[in-house]
């Protein structure tokens, strides 16, 4: 199974100069219980930003260079990245805009943090078609405790041809 995960501000950004914009404690929170103990597929843009493996976690970095990145499994597309799996484990991509938008069609189940404020960034998640998924589970926290703006966990499966 593939899923996406991310988080998005109301504009549609996910980030400026390969940082994330925010810093929501709950969410970090919320990804780590769901992606914990799940592969994790990324561009190598998103690897540096990390600048490290997730723990506890199989990372498989996305990059066109002839890289070895200690503690991730390096591949040349997606296809490869997913072909490293069988169906019955759940996938998570995490990262940047063109995964994501290589992985959307793609995907089975899409987690999406829905940031309730605008913000300025040089990276935005893809459009994609709201009318192909069903959302199945939303919770909304109208702020966190080091955050001072709305925001909101959805969870969407893809809706059966």
């Amino acid at each position: 199974m593939i899923s996406v995960i991310v988080a998005v501000a109301e504009n549609g950004t996910i980030g400026d100069k390969n940082t994330l914009l925010w810093h929501i404690t709950e969410d970090m929170k919320h990804f780590r219980q769901l992606t914990s103990g799940h592969p994790v597929v990324m561009g190598r843009k998103t690897y540096d930003s990390l600048g490290r493996p997730l723990p506890n976690r199989r990372n498989v970095v996305i990059t066109r260079q002839p890289l070895q990145i200690e503690g991730c499994e390096v591949v040349h597309s997606l296809e490869e990245a997913l072909d490293l799996f069988t169906s019955d484990e759940e996938v998570f991509i995490i990262g940047g805009a063109q995964i994501y938008a290589e992985a959307m069609p793609l995907a089975d189940r899409f987690y999406l943090t829905v940031v309730e404020h605008p913000y300025e960034g040089d990276t935005c998640f893809p459009e994609w078609d709201r009318t192909m998924w069903e959302l199945v589970a939303e919770e909304r926290l109208e702020q966190g405790v080091n955050y001072p703006h709305p925001f909101r966990f959805e969870t969407y499966e893809r809706k059966q041809k």
